[in-house]
């Protein structure tokens, strides 16, 4: 589903990602975890499309077409979904609202019509309940007043909503207490599928004891210096980043 060769990107003039490859399948679930620094949120943004990042080397493929050329709104067109780390407040207008018109823009892009009220109102109806969401909360303006673990979980909710082909969740765990993680995470499990694939960002290992990885890749100076499964994660916790400086990329 999406393959990246040899990327390095930069930022102005500061190289951040120094030739990042890696392969996710559909089906899978992929961490990503590092230091502060490491290029995790900037592998992230550049697979989204972010346009301050400047690619300088290497390619970004989804279902073998070449990113390149694409525009963030493309690519979430094409299936690519990010969550946002600090998720933007936009004042008057409401959860639900945002939703539709993004669901529409969509549907618009694949030149369908929009999708008729009432099968959208299922649609919210039965993803809300899925997330364990309260129906006021929809009627809510977007993030406004939301406390960190509502922010997140509106962005798994919009996640629940779009059906992306590939989700990437840059660091959805940070701010949660654990009761938010747990329905964070729960609506992340109940959402995967074999058509579509996940990559979590994060730092810690908690939130890898609620959506299981199959690989865990640890980011470093900008490059990928350890790939492994699950158990990984658990080592990383254990001993910290610093006993991987010195390996090599895997």
């Amino acid at each position: 589903m999406l393959k990246i060769n040899n990327l390095h990107a930069r930022v102005e003039d500061k190289e951040i990602l120094r030739g990042i490859n890696l392969t996710v399948n559909a089906g899978e679930v992929h961490a990503i975890m590092g230091p502060n620094g490491s290029g995790k949120s900037t592998l992230a943004a550049v697979i989204a499309g972010k346009e301050e990042f400047e690619i300088t080397e290497g390619e970004v493929y989804l279902e073998g077409e070449n990113l390149d050329e694409t525009s963030p709104e493309d690519r979430a067109h094409k299936g690519i979904f990010l969550s946002f780390q600090y998720p933007v407040e936009i004042p008057g207008v409401s959860v639900t609202n945002f939703m539709k018109t993004a669901i529409n823009e969509s549907r618009k892009a694949k030149g369908l019509d929009d999708m008729p009220a009432k099968d959208m109102l299922k649609l919210i109806r039965e993803k809300s309940e899925m997330l364990e969401i309260d129906r006021k909360f929809l009627s809510r303006s977007l993030n406004e007043g939301f406390s960190g673990g509502e922010k997140k979980r509106n962005e798994i909710f919009q996640m629940a909503m779009l059906e992306p082909k590939l989700a990437i969740l840059d660091e959805t765990d940070s701010g949660l207490d654990i009761d938010a993680l747990r329905i964070v995470a729960n609506g992340v499990n109940k959402l995967k599928s074999k058509d579509n694939a996940v990559i979590v960002i994060t730092h810690y290992q908690r939130l890898l004891e609620y959506i299981v990885p199959d690989f865990v890749h640890v980011l470093h100076n900008g490059k990928i210096v350890k790939s492994g499964t699950k158990d990984l994660a658990l080592e990383l916790e254990e001993k910290g980043y610093d006993w991987l400086k010195q390996e090599t990329v895997v």
